[in-house]
């Protein structure tokens, strides 16, 4: 019996910024960007806005990870699609993400210059997919600031300036700062499996502190049309309510750890 091994999207996508060329959406976590062959039971933002706006041409020149929220593009023609074409191709759109990390780093910035590859079976890796910092890896450069601290996590804010795969949750797991939620590169290099076999489980879920990764596409900027156009979205209410509630929980547990 198929199932969707995820639980099913909590909101809706939402015009952040309509443009005569595109539009910049806010993709929910757990939407796909477009349809995946085999995938009809899960949401895809493409389909959605297709259907919400009747533009047929609406492609993404760029995709979001499924559980990763925030700032999508979706061109409205051809031309404006062989425009960002371009612009992709030659590194001119900057994307910055922010992302809810364990630990606290002893940085305030950071440049991470460091080749990514897969990591390979073998030890303690048993996830083909997964990323590592490896010496014949492909380049990878991430900027990092920290834009606030709370208790034991961190609030990072992640520029990367190449487009690797899994590239911002690789090099935060390098650089020790495991990001919450995450199945493949978090606290616990189980939890994949599990999740494979079991779905999202409340008990996985309580384990990692989310149902999803955190991370989350906050702000985009290219030139278009002879100026700079940025556009950013706030951070998800998911993630914003798990920020907030970092300080209570982490009081709540040394009240406990003291009695």
């Amino acid at each position: 019996m198929s199932r969707d091994p995820l639980l099913p999207p909590a909101e809706k996508p939402r015009v952040i910024v309509e443009h005569p060329d595109f539009y910049v959406v806010h993709k929910p976590a757990l939407w796909l960007t477009h349809p995946v062959k085999g995938r009809v039971d899960v949401p895809d933002l493409l389909t959605f806005m297709r259907a919400e706006t009747g533009e047929a041409d609406l492609a993404p020149p760029h995709r979001l990870d499924r559980e990763t929220s925030g700032a999508q593009l979706l061109t409205r023609d051809s031309d404006a699609a062989r425009r960002f074409y371009t612009l992709f191709k030659t590194h001119l759109v900057g994307k910055t993400y922010l992302a809810i990390v364990h630990g606290s780093p002893e940085w305030e910035r950071r440049t991470l210059d460091a080749p990514l590859g897969e990591l390979g079976l073998g030890g303690a890796n048993r996830v083909v997919i997964r990323q590592a910092v490896v010496p014949d890896g492909r380049h990878a450069v991430t900027d990092f600031r920290v834009a606030g601290r709370r208790g034991q996590h961190t609030l990072i804010e992640a520029y990367p300036r190449s487009g690797r795969l899994h590239q911002i949750r690789a090099h935060l797991s390098h650089l020790g700062l495991p990001m919450v939620g995450d199945k493949i590169y978090g606290l616990d290099p189980n939890v994949f499996l599990e999740f494979m076999e079991t779905g999202q489980t409340p008990q996985l879920t309580a384990r990692l502190g989310l149902a999803r990764q955190a991370l989350h596409a906050a702000r985009l900027a290219f030139p278009w049309e002879g100026a700079q156009f940025v556009a950013e979205v706030p951070l998800a209410p998911d993630l914003q309510a798990y920020w907030e509630g970092i300080g209570d929980e982490e009081g709540v547990e040394a009240r406990q750890e003291g009695l």
